[in-house]
Order: C-alpha cells, then sequence, then structure tokens
C-alpha cells in the first residue's frame, strides 16, 4: 500500500501507512522492503539525509547474500548517491552486487557506470537501435 500511495503521488498518506501500527508486525522482508520504500519517499521529498538515516539499520551491516539484502544494500547506495557521497555510492553498489546472486538488481551496472565503464553496441544501427541478424542455420557455407 506505502508503495502504490507513492506511484499514485501521495507521498504524506504514503508516509503515514508506513507509520501505522501494523507496519510493526511485519516480517523482516517486508519490514526492509517498507524501509526501502520510506527512504525512495525521503529522496523524492528532497530529504536525503532522511532517506539514508532510515536504511541505516542493524541488517545493512550484516554479510547476507539474500535478495533483501541486495535491495537495501543498493537503496542505500542511492541515497549516498542522493547525499553527493559518490564514493559511499560505489561501495554499497559493490556490496549490493556482491550479494546479488539472482541479479535482482542492476548493481553491477551501476557500479561499472560510476567507475565509467561504457559499452558501444557494435551491431547496433544509426539510430542505437539493435541489429537483428539473419543467419541461415541449414546453410552449407
Amino acid at each position: 500500500m506505502v508503495d502504490c500511495e507513492r506511484a499514485l503521488g501521495n507521498r504524506e498518506r504514503a508516509l503515514g501507512l508506513a507509520m501505522a501500527p501494523e507496519a510493526r508486525s511485519l516480517d523482516l522482508e517486508d519490514r526492509i522492503e517498507l524501509a526501502i520504500v520510506v527512504s525512495g519517499i525521503r529522496r523524492d521529498l528532497g530529504q536525503p539525509e532522511a532517506a539514508a538515516a532510515g536504511l541505516e539499520i542493524p541488517e545493512l551491516a550484516t554479510s547476507s547474500r539474500t535478495p533483501w539484502a541486495a535491495r537495501l544494500r543498493y537503496a542505500y547506495a542511492e541515497a549516498q548517491l542522493a547525499l553527493g557521497d559518490v564514493a559511499g555510492a560505489r561501495r554499497w553498489f559493490s556490496r549490493a552486487a556482491d550479494a546479488d546472486t539472482d541479479l535482482a538488481t542492476d548493481a553491477a551496472e551501476r557500479l561499472e557506470e560510476l567507475d565509467g565503464v561504457a559499452y558501444t553496441d557494435l551491431l547496433a544501427d544509426e539510430d542505437g537501435a539493435s541489429v537483428v541478424l539473419d543467419v541461415d542455420d541449414e546453410s552449407d557455407d
């Protein structure tokens, strides 16, 4: 519900829902997801310090390689970027990529972007669209 209200632009309502008593009874993974959404709302509202602080929970410091750990570290990296801390963002995108065994985030790509790595699609046409090669598997060439 919190994420839905955020998507509708009802940020204050979303924050109110996040603080509701029911939120305290969520399981660990859902509490972490809620913290991530609230952090995004704080960034939307121009409150980068609050966005980062809301993610500074004990689970952030764990060495867990669970999907929620990757998402939490990724969100914290985003909060660091919002604060202007590129080195901190790089460190947390790296930690997110290490935990992201399911490739649920683009943390590795964001890390490369921060490092200035760029790729050129050699099969792209002039407009940047990928060209599909017609390969005839039955040819005897």
